[in-house]
Formats: structure tokens, C-alpha cells, sequence
């Protein structure tokens, strides 16, 4: 068992290291500033009282991930709502996910389309790592064209930096 586990975990670091080898040196993001690197962060509610690997469970996980500024890495704390999601998807093969990038207003539109797309290719490498397949995960970014919440500040920006995994079917 342990093996399994060690496996896993040097896997997503392998991931997390391509990932952030991969990021975009010397180019400008959220709000034009340069940046190398790429976090995630998200919300929701816990599991309780629910069959492990349930429709219902996966209902009651984080589903929107909010992500640093200028970043696209998915960070530890938020991987065991992700690992349930991929598990649903290895035990449910006919079941599909979109994972929706988006970005805060700043930065170039062109630069928040590649970010989105970033941030959303790292929730889906965590998903394939962790067991759901290549054909029951599709991404697409809105950048920054589909905010959460209007404004132009901090509170605003931090809502619209997010990847939001929505189930196409079960």
C-alpha cells in the first residue's frame, strides 16, 4: 500500500515539477507583472456521511479552484477533493468533466487565454494522475471574458482567478 502511495506522490511531483518548468518566463499576467511560476486554491464543502466514490460525495467536493495571482500549479492542500473527482471518474468511465479556466481583467487578452488554459491543464494533469482518463477530461479557457464578480480590485480579482470543474455527464 505504501508503494501505491509513494508512487502517486512522486508522480504529481513529477507533474508539478514539468508544470512549473512549463510555466512562462518573463511574461506578463494578471496584472502585467512578470512572473515564472504558477497555485491553485479553491472552496467547498467537506464529505460526510456518504459512500467513498459516490455520485453523491463528488456532488459535495470543491469544484471551483481559485489560483494565485499569475499562477497556474495546483497547490497540495487542495489534491484530496481532486483525487476523489479523478476516482469517480476511473470507477465511472462514461463520465466527463470540463474544466473552465479563467483569469482576473489584468493582463493582455491574449496572455489570459493561455493562462486560463494553463490553469485548467493543471487540474487536469492532477485528474489523470490520480486515475480518471484523457478522453473524460476537456478544457477550455474564457480568460478573463467570464468573470465571477465585476470589479477591479483584489476581492474581485481573487474570485475570477479560478478553474471550475462541472460535470458533463455521469
Amino acid at each position: 500500500m505504501r508503494a501505491v502511495h509513494f508512487t502517486k506522490a512522486l508522480a504529481l511531483a513529477s507533474v508539478m515539477a514539468i508544470a512549473a518548468g512549463c510555466s512562462s518566463s518573463g511574461s506578463k499576467g494578471d496584472s502585467g507583472a512578470l512572473t515564472d511560476t504558477v497555485g491553485a486554491s479553491s472552496i467547498g464543502a467537506g464529505t460526510g456521511g456518504v459512500t467513498p466514490g459516490s455520485w453523491e460525495e463528488v456532488q459535495q467536493l470543491r469544484n471551483v479552484f481559485f489560483f494565485e495571482f499569475d499562477r497556474s500549479v495546483v497547490r497540495p492542500e487542495f489534491l484530496p477533493d481532486l483525487e476523489k473527482h479523478a476516482r469517480f471518474l476511473a470507477n465511472n468511465p462514461t463520465a466527463r468533466v470540463r474544466l473552465d479556466g479563467h483569469t482576473d481583467e489584468r493582463g493582455t487578452r491574449e496572455y489570459n487565454m493561455a493562462l486560463g488554459e494553463r490553469r485548467a491543464q493543471a487540474v487536469e494533469r492532477v485528474l489523470l494522475v490520480n486515475g480518471a482518463s484523457a478522453g473524460q477530461i476537456e478544457t477550455v479557457s474564457y480568460g478573463e471574458e467570464r468573470p465571477a464578480v465585476l470589479g477591479s480590485h483584489e476581492g474581485a480579482w481573487s474570485q475570477n482567478r479560478r478553474v471550475e470543474l462541472r460535470y458533463l455527464s455521469r
